[in-house]
């Protein structure tokens, strides 16, 4: 056996949390955009901002001069149109006799009420199946699925096609994100809308408009519609393209689109204060209102299809102007956010925000209810909607008459429908909560939801999932994969204890599934000492409950085994690890009291540890060989810094065993952004990881991120480190 002692004497300095840069990544966490060429959407002074908009619009294409990889995996080029069938319009009640009813338009504003129960009626008896499509790209999917689940009207109503062209953070420049715009892959594609105005002109219709509300300036509204490419589209059709807000300056002249109308008749809902603009009053009125959301997920509301689609458009009369007052629909989610700025994770603060979001949202819905909703799917965007996207395999298009049952069938596609892993997250919501509270409220029974269309197939066996919250958690999963934890979280209802797992075994939930395991330091007992030698031979170490497992990154066992153990005291965090089928694979020429980087493509475990729980996204990580080699480096992934300056204070002895492959590391951590971290009964988050091997290489993982390659840095699937008291 032979056996190595390094100790790592560099100057130690605390991890700076840099609260304020995670204060102004969440306040991005809305879909505000940013002024394209400047921080404040009107090219003015910056001025002081309300909580972030952290759910606004839906998602589309990218300029022709952003063409990248990254446009390659988000937006697909278009393919000739295939030829409509005779029998076309499918959808039940579609064609039936239209009659538009008693005005509900008055000068300066509208019968809320009677729009509601026009719109509650018929929601609550639409029953009509929901169109799934699969195709080659969007202006083929958008006149398909126009053709299939579209009503038709008269060739004299006039059509009014909401898309989502809002919904992202900001404009970005390409050549310095990887090929990515910012915009692509969020909004619903230019061609998917071409395809909806071009089925609707088939059919007679020669007043079409496409208007959404960004709760922007004008000049916002301008630059974006020329560069998505909205403008050049619309005027090749002749479809009138239009904002539905109005700052009370630019919109003053001529039928004033965005002119907000007063509510009447819902003092008693959440949204009392709603105003809506005068070209949605219209079409509500006597017109064809079509909503063309992109279908993607959501950060905050975990889908954003229908219902969610619907925050553009309308405004609010709280403050001057309205256009502005968007994010008052989900004001609650300020306190969350200050708690997260504090340092502190209350997720029962943030479902209480996101219930009442929902209950706006689907107040909204009866009053701005679209006859169809038509999703851009082609590709449908897992991820947050935002800053991390995950195009699905497939192009489709979904569609129906009934936007919540649109909205059930896009979280099926999306892989959060009926999810137990979601619900752990999420209060018990097993799928967005915004599908659940519309559900209630319209009496819609959404399991019997009829699906139809060449792409229902996609549907009949379990969907990947990929999403990522704004609260700290993400479901990454895909089919063949470990199933994702499925029991109660920490927080909402008690999960099962750990310690009722055989020792070195993870604790299950509900139905098998495992759940984020826990591994425990105990306090290093008064009057025993651990020495660090590489032994492992202390009696100290016999306090210490050991956790073990040989899974790979996305869950499989490889039989490749690792146990650690962990002790506590005011010196620091004592860790011992024991690697089983230990090749070695060292380049031992390098010196072990020199920071070592590029450890991780040798042999090496990996400890990575959240000092504070309320900042999950800023972490320490360790890299220790079997010989002694080392690497630390502080991160904080919402400033998007790494700090290898940073000293974890590591003191470290291994022993090593060739003939018997195996290896013992034993390690002192001290650094005071750690030693801060242990009191009794603090709960860290904490995963343990190993490399092992050339040919075939292993990526182990004691919590599996679960990803579709080897990452490590995914702070959402961290297991817990207990400190007993």
């Amino acid at each position: 056996m032979n056996t190595t002692r390094a100790i790592h004497g560099r100057r130690a300095r605390r991890f700076s949390l840099a609260i304020a840069a995670l204060v102004a990544v969440l306040a991005g966490c809305g879909d505000r955009p940013r002024q394209p060429g400047g921080p404040t959407s009107d090219g003015g002074p910056a001025a002081p901002q309300p909580p972030p908009d952290a759910a606004a619009s839906s998602s589309a294409p990218v300029p022709a001069q952003a063409a990248s990889s990254f446009a390659a995996a988000s937006a697909h080029p278009a393919v000739p149109t295939a030829v409509p069938s005779a029998s076309s319009d499918v959808v039940a009640g579609a064609s039936q006799r239209y009659e538009s009813g008693p005005s509900v338009i008055a000068s300066d504003s509208i019968d809320g009420a009677a729009l509601r129960k026009r719109h509650v009626e018929r929601i609550k008896a639409d029953d009509s199946p929901v169109t799934v499509l699969r195709g080659q790209g969007p202006l083929e999917l958008g006149k398909r699925i126009c053709e299939a689940v579209v009503p038709r009207r008269p060739a004299a109503t006039p059509v009014l096609l909401k898309p989502n062209i809002c919904g992202f953070d900001s404009v970005k420049d390409p050549a310095k994100s990887k090929g990515d715009d910012g915009v692509t892959g969020r909004i619903t594609q230019p061609e998917f809308v071409r395809g909806v105005v071009q089925c609707l002109k088939a059919r007679g219709h020669t007043k079409i408009t496409i208007a959404e509300g960004c709760g922007h300036s004008h000049k916002f509204w301008k630059d974006i519609a020329q560069r998505t490419g909205y403008e050049a589209m619309a005027a090749e059709e002749g479809a009138a393209l239009v904002a539905m807000d109005d700052d009370g300056v630019y919109d003053v002249a001529g039928d004033r689109p965005g002119k907000p109308l007063a509510v009447r008749g819902i003092q008693t809902t959440h949204v009392p204060t709603l105003l809506v603009p005068k070209v949605l009053a219209e079409h509500l009125d006597h017109g064809l209102f079509l909503s063309l959301p992109r279908l993607k997920m959501h950060r905050y509301s975990v889908i954003s299809v229908g219902i969610k689609g619907m925050q553009g458009t309308v405004m609010l009369s709280d403050s001057a102007p309205a256009y502005k007052q968007k994010w008052r629909m989900h004001r609650e989610l300020k306190a969350y956010l200050d708690t997260k700025s504090a340092g502190q994770e209350d997720r029962a603060l943030y479902l209480s925000s996101l219930r009442v979001f929902a209950e706006r949202m689907v107040d909204v819905l009866e009053i701005s209810a679209p006859d169809a909703v038509l999703g851009d799917g082609a590709p449908a965007m897992g991820g947050d909607g935002f800053q991390v996207l995950h195009p699905t395999a497939e192009m489709v298009a979904i569609g129906g008459t009934n936007p919540v049952r649109v909205d059930r069938v896009a979280a099926e596609l999306l892989g959060v429908w009926n999810s137990p892993a979601l619900a752990r997250e999420l209060g018990g919501h097993r799928t967005s909560p915004l599908i659940d509270a519309a559900a209630k409220r319209f009496g819609l029974d959404l399991k019997a939801t009829a699906i139809t269309g060449d792409g229902a197939d996609l549907l009949k066996s379990p969907r990947p999932v990929h999403y990522k919250a704004m609260a700290p958690f993400r479901l990454d999963w895909e089919p063949g994969q470990a199933p994702l934890p499925g029991g109660p979280a920490k927080g909402l209802d008690p999960a099962p204890p750990a310690s009722k797992a055989p020792e070195g075994k993870q604790g299950e939930g509900p139905g098998g599934v495992p759940a984020k395991p826990e591994a425990h330091a105990s306090p290093l007992p008064p009057g025993e000492q651990v020495v660090l030698d590489g032994k492992a031979d202390d009696a100290a170490w016999s306090h210490a409950k050991a956790v073990q497992w040989d899974t790979d990154y996305a869950g499989k066992p490889t039989g490749l085994p690792t146990r650690a153990r962990f002790l506590w005291s005011k010196q620091g965090l004592h860790a011992l690890f024991e690697l089983s089928s230990a090749g070695l694979n060292t380049d031992r020429s390098k010196p072990v009291g020199t920071e070592r980087k590029g450890l991780y493509k040798e042999d090496c475990i990996e400890l990575f540890l959240t000092p504070a729980p309320g900042s999950p996204r800023q972490y320490f990580e360790v890299e220790i060989g079997p010989f002694g080699h080392f690497f630390d480096i502080a991160i904080d992934r919402d400033a998007r810094l790494e700090d290898t300056a940073w000293s974890s204070g590591a003191t470290i002895a291994t022993s090593q065993d060739a003939q018997a492959r195996t290896a013992v590391i034993e390690a002192l951590l001290a650094a005071p952004g750690i030693v801060g971290a242990l009191a009794p009964n603090a709960r860290l988050p904490m995963n343990l990881y190993r490399m092992e091997g050339k040919d075939p290489r292993h990526y182990l993982a004691w919590s599996p991120p679960r990803t579709s390659k080897p990452n490590f840095h995914v702070p959402e699937a961290f297991g817990v480190l207990v400190l007993d008291p």
